[in-house]
């Protein structure tokens, strides 16, 4: 049975949501410790004791000009600092280095964990705070990856495999910290999320995010739905479809058997999805948690495989 991590976090969890980019990086190191490739190209990622190593021969990939920043996985934020720090006095004094500094809300929506996902550098240095669009008359620059980056109209493509992530996490952020998107990029935004649905990965990874921040993204789970004047809070056409992609998603909801916390009762261990044991456990010796606080609280140690 699915734990919703996202209903019954504790305030243990609530606290544990990063305070700066720097504390956001190593969580998210974590969270995605067994994803297999990057966000944009698809490249295979090994991850060594929190880093990532890139392979580019594997993926096709040639670098455009940045050589040494090809060979390294950094955060990416999908939705750019400058998309959601541009507005705030502190930008306007000193740019990002300084919001960092003197903005404590800056520093929290920089940090949301689930605005980061692992991408390699050249690409997210390439990408920058360039919005998305689609691009279908501009060739790719990187060899056979596949995102797109007009630099004249300072505009990206991504791959087709992700662009519903990426309009989820727009809905998140756009939701939580009162961002506006264009009517453009809600139409845009609105069609990948039909077109790309929430499958079982995603769900998983927005679960362990929660975790962290202590919140889901609700437009993941479909508790939320974008719709057109969401932000002006005109009234949801009553007439209105659920999207198609919430129909899948109730699925994965009601057939999955992931967890948050999994512990053993023999050990009175206990162990996250992304750690090696966490599958290894036989089925009458588990014990779900919905929270690291509640495995604690019961009695169980984080297991030596999953130390963080």
């Amino acid at each position: 049975m699915l734990m919703l991590v996202f209903i019954t976090l504790s305030t243990d969890v609530l606290n544990a949501a990063p305070v700066d980019f720097d504390a956001a990086k190593r969580l998210a190191a974590r969270i995605y410790a067994d994803e297999r490739t990057d966000f944009y190209c698809d490249c295979p990622i090994r991850w060594n004791s929190g880093k990532a190593q890139i392979d580019l021969k594997a993926c096709g990939y040639q670098v455009r000009k940045n050589g040494p920043r090809a060979q390294r996985v950094e955060w990416e934020h999908v939705v750019p600092a400058q998309q959601f720090g541009a507005s705030r006095a502190c930008w306007k004094q000193g740019g990002r280095e300084h919001c960092g500094d003197t903005d404590r809300k800056f520093r929290q929506i920089e940090a949301d964990l689930f605005n980061l996902r692992p991408a390699l550098g050249e690409v997210n240095g390439d990408r920058a705070h360039f919005r998305f669009a689609e691009l279908p008359n501009v060739r790719p620059q990187h060899g056979a990856c596949p995102i797109r980056i007009d630099f004249s109209r300072q505009l990206a493509e991504p791959r087709a495999e992700v662009r519903g992530d990426i309009a989820r996490i727009y809905f998140y952020m756009a939701d939580r910290y009162q961002l506006t998107l264009s009517e453009a990029e809600q139409k845009l935004f609105l069609r990948w999320h039909s077109e790309d649905p929430v499958d079982q990965r995603e769900l998983t990874l927005m679960q362990r995010t929660a975790q962290q921040m202590g919140h889901s993204n609700d437009f993941v789970t479909g508790e939320k739905r974008w719709y057109p004047g969401y932000l002006s809070a005109q009234p949801e056409p009553v007439d209105a479809e659920p999207a198609a992609a919430l129909r899948p998603l109730n699925s994965a909801l009601q057939n999955s058997n992931v967890t948050a916390v999994l512990g053993n009762k023999n050990s009175k261990k206990y162990h996250l999805p992304q750690c090696s044991g966490y599958s290894q456990i036989k089925h009458e010796n588990q014990q779900p948690f919905a929270t690291e606080a509640q495995a604690i609280a019961a009695g169980y140690k984080l297991a030596g495989n999953c130390k963080k």
